[in-house]
């Protein structure tokens, strides 16, 4: 059985100085990654490997759940194809992982993360919020075989989910 989870990255600023890949989070973004780690490892769902998109507000996002998951940060693997691309390159990268890892969480951006998620499971039909986590697991050996046939969805959470607790 393999799992993958994707991440949207936590929410980030909007300053017009900077080219896009460049943005930061924001405070509310840090805030919410570390809510949302905080909850993955509460929740035991640690992965065996972390793919992050080369933009600052998804490494950095990426970056905050390895402190929680106790990951070191040199383990992440920065993947350009995770940055302004399509569902076919988030599948190939997927396909050509290692099948070693059991888990892979993906740390990458919209539409194309929440498109991904679409295909990959059909309960989900949906739009990934900044720093949503979606899980899927399909019963299957090697990563190149993930996308056959549609996974279960195993978890859909949001930093919305927590806002009104304290």
């Amino acid at each position: 059985m393999k799992t993958l989870y994707l991440i949207r990255h936590a929410k980030s600023d909007h300053n017009g100085n900077l080219d896009d890949i460049n943005r930061p989070l924001n405070i509310r973004g840090y805030h919410d990654a570390y809510g949302m780690s905080d909850v993955m490892n509460k929740k035991k769902f640690i992965p065996d490997l972390i793919i992050s998109s080369p933009a600052i507000r998804a490494f950095s996002t990426a970056l905050i759940f390895c402190r929680k998951f106790n990951i070191n940060p040199s383990d992440i693997i920065i993947n350009s194809n995770l940055y302004e691309t399509d569902v076919n390159h988030y599948l190939d990268i997927v396909a050509h992982s290692d099948d070693k890892y059991d888990s892979i969480m993906l740390f990458a951006h919209n539409p194309t993360i929440s498109n991904f998620a679409n295909i990959l499971t059909k309960p989900f039909n949906d739009n990934i919020s900044t720093c949503g986590i979606i899980g899927i697991t399909n019963n299957c050996t090697h990563w190149k075989n993930f996308a056959d046939t549609i996974g279960e969805l195993k978890l859909y959470d949001s930093p919305k989910n927590y806002s009104n607790k304290s």
